[in-house]
């Protein structure tokens, strides 16, 4: 059974990163759909059903490359995404010593130390330079 299981998916993509997160997301879906039966549950079974679908396409699909190309696509906007949770979480730490500027013209960010008062901030990316308090 195990050899014709395999020799099946031979040549088909299988399960990649974004078909996990799709079958997650089929998962929260299914139960929200049970939870909230009445009206928000009426229109979130049918997406569950057209995601799973979507899931088991791109499991048993022989296109390769297609699969690889939205994989890659799928991994690139998760590290996007974690990036700026990152971010989010060092400024956190980082809030009792520093301040967080945004430069007026390019928006990048700019670290201060806290508790220098009135200082003039010079953008180490376009070279903008403002005052603001520490």
């Amino acid at each position: 059974m195990r050899e014709r299981l395999l020799q099946f998916m031979a040549g088909r993509n299988g399960n990649d990163a974004l078909n996990r997160f799709l079958i997650a997301a089929d998962l929260v879906l299914l139960l929200l759909s049970v939870l909230f039966t009445k009206s928000l549950g009426r229109l979130l079974y049918p997406l569950f059903l057209i995601l799973l679908v979507l899931t088991y396409y791109r499991m048993f699909s022989r296109n390769l490359y297609k699969r690889q190309r939205e994989n890659a696509w799928y991994y690139q906007q998760r590290s996007r995404f974690l990036g700026s949770l990152r971010l989010v979480k060092e400024r956190w730490v980082q809030r009792k010593d520093y301040r967080f500027f945004a430069c007026p013209s390019c928006k990048t960010v700019l670290r201060v130390p806290r508790g220098r008062g009135r200082i003039k901030i010079v953008c180490r990316k376009c070279g903008t330079s403002f005052v603001r308090k520490s």
